[in-house]
This record gives structure tokens, sequence and C-alpha cells, in this order.
């Protein structure tokens, strides 16, 4: 079974914008799709991930959005996929998998010939919160240690002044790798009325928990965008503007965070790199484009 079934996009009839570079910049409601090492990546931007995940919190299945970066390529196209597909057969989970990482980007750009944005769980979590608050959602807070909740429960009431939260849980590895302790953290979740559930395990322990107990939460919407939390709770600063503009924001938080992150970017990260020129598009979820790499292709 497909770790990561995906959505189909919203028809929208727009125009073209040249980009300064000589590409073309598609506005931003539309959407193209491209899969690297056997990993759907959609190209969009925030206009369409929003319209997206409100259609989800009032009607249809429930959507799971997460970010692909080369670590995500690593843990679920890589070296570890054939582990990590390893799913239930109850799983209905479908996923919005976005273009995170500048690599990623850098790639689908090459690919289409248009002009994509790097698209953050940092970014969107606050936007997303903000549709949250305005259309009179719960949302909940699964991972993350009880000093960040603190940090964040402080940060939420004073930059979303009546935003409904149903719950904070932070557990334990032990809790999160054990399918019985997890279906009880689910029905929890469950019985607080969460709408909305941003997880923040890690990869690739936010995207396995949500592909098995997501249905359990009876959720709409998932949000799988790990370290959002810490940098909206102010517990972990991000890069400079400038460096995430060029690519550089990994350089900056390996600076930061050496003992954690050397063997993700300096080990694991160069072999999903080379898997990128492997990427290709597709014309809907389940059929290549004609050409595969290289063939310049928008969906509707």
């Amino acid at each position: 079974m497909e770790l990561f079934p995906t959505t189909r996009p919203i028809p929208t009839t727009v125009v073209p914008i040249p980009a300064r570079n000589g590409k073309t910049r598609v506005p931003e409601h539309r959407r193209a799709r491209m899969i690297v090492a056997g990993t759907p990546v959609d190209l969009c931007g925030t206009p369409y991930v929003l319209s997206t995940a409100a259609q989800r919190l009032t009607s249809g299945k429930a959507l799971a959005i997460g970010s692909v970066n080369l670590d995500h390529i690593h843990h679920f196209g890589g070296i570890e996929r054939t582990r990590h597909n390893l799913v239930t057969e109850s799983n209905t989970m479908e996923w919005l998998l976005l273009a995170d990482g500048m690599p990623i980007v850098d790639r689908g750009n090459e690919l289409t010939g248009t002009h994509w944005p790097r698209l953050t769980g940092a970014d969107l979590l606050p936007e997303i919160l903000h549709l949250a608050h305005t259309t009179d959602r719960s949302v909940g807070f699964l991972g993350g240690t009880p000093l960040v909740h603190e940090l964040l429960r402080r940060r939420l009431m004073r930059n979303y002044p009546g935003l409904r939260v149903s719950g904070y849980w932070s557990p334990d590895r032990s809790v999160v790798d054990s399918d019985e302790l997890s279906h009880a953290v689910a029905d929890d979740i469950r019985d607080a009325g969460t709408d909305v559930l941003v997880v923040s395990l890690g990869k690739p322990r936010q995207e396995l928990w949500i592909d098995r107990h997501g249905d359990t939460t009876q959720s709409r919407l998932f949000l799988a965008f790990g370290a959002a939390t810490d940098f909206l709770a102010g517990r972990v600063e991000r890069a400079p503007s400038w460096m995430s503009e060029h690519g550089f924001e990994w350089l900056y938080r390996l600076a930061k965070e050496p003992q954690r992150l050397t063997h993700r970017y300096l080990i694991e990260g160069p072999e999903a790199w080379v898997r990128l020129r492997g990427a290709y598009l597709v014309s809907d979820s389940n059929h290549p484009a004609h050409g595969r790499a290289g063939t310049p292709q928008v969906l509707e």
C-alpha cells in the first residue's frame, strides 16, 4: 500500500505570470507534481495549501500536510524506503507533500520551467492557525516537551486570542513507537474534539504516526511540520532570511546543533541529493507525464 496517497488539485482558471529570471511563474493556485525516488512532491503556493486545508476542514476526506526536504527523501525515498513503506491495512490517509528544501524546489523549477515557492512548515503553521481561528476550529499539538508547550501556550494566547486549543500531548518515544499506547493517545485526541492536529515528532515518526493513527483521532487536518512549533514558541531561532532564501538554512541549523544534525546533513543528505536527479513529473497521482524528467507540465 502506498504510504502517501496524494490529493487531486482544486480546479482554477489562471494566467501564467512571467518571472524576472525568464522562467514562467505559475500563479499559486496551480499545482504540479513530481516524483523523487518514489516520493510524491507537490509544487504549489500558500494560497493552494490554504484553500485545500479550508475545504478539508468542512468536507471530504481528512488531509495530512507534510514537508519534503532531503531528510524526507532519505527516510521515505532512499535507503529507508522499504522499511517505512510498511503501513497498516486500515490506512486511508491522504497526503499533500510540499517542497520545503531548496534542492527540492530547484529540481521542481528545472523540470517544469517555472518558478515555485519554497513552502516550510514554520511559515505555513501561523497561516493555518489563523485559518483555524477564523473558522472556529480546534487545534491540538502532539509532540514536543512540556517546556515548549508552555512557551507555545503563551505565544498562542498573545497572537491568537480566542483560538480553541484542544490539548497538548507530549508522549515519550516508547509511547510513540508502541501501536497500543499510541492508539490510547489518539483516543484522547479524539475525545478532546481536535479538528487540526499539529504533529511534531520528527521524521520519520511524525509521518508514520499520522499514517497509522490519524484515523483514530477523527481530526480533519494533520500537519507534520517537525520543528515548526519550536520556532513558533520561540525556543529555536530561525536562520536569517538571506540564508533561507539562498538555500543555506541547513548550514545555520548545523552550526547551532552540530551534535544532532551533522549526520543528517553531511552523511544522509548527499545520498538523498543524488536521488533528485531521477525526479520526474506526473500528470496526475497515478500516471507519469510523457517524457518523464525534463518535460514541462503543470497540472490544472
